[in-house]
């Protein structure tokens, strides 16, 4: 798989971060997030996060239950299983520019 820009790699990842840090507190339906929920956490354009979904699906690392929405879960467990090498969970793993208060709200 070939990144095709730096900010597609951008919003890939937080995409996947996004999921990855999800809180049930964030999603409305207990099996997962919607595309236009988590469109509207990570700012993007409803038309990227879902070919990031998609990406990520590819992958394996979420799953999706529902037709029609669609929702969507990170899964920890395979995540952890994808080779070292892959560039997927090398994207999810650099976490050097990650701002982590946007994903944990520390002042309750």
């Amino acid at each position: 798989m070939n990144m095709s820009s730096e900010s597609e790699d951008k919003n890939l990842k937080m995409v996947g971060l996004e999921l990855m840090f999800l809180t049930p507190d964030k999603y409305s339906n207990e099996e997962g997030i919607t595309a236009v929920e988590l469109a509207k956490l990570v700012d993007l354009p409803l038309e990227e996060v879902k070919k990031k979904l998609q990406i990520l699906k590819d992958k394996n690392i979420v799953r999706v239950r529902g037709i029609n929405p669609k929702y969507w879960l990170f899964d920890e467990y395979n995540f952890q299983r994808l080779d070292d090498d892959d560039e997927i969970f090398h994207l999810l793993c650099n976490f050097e520019d990650v701002d982590f208060d946007k994903y944990f709200n520390w002042h309750h």
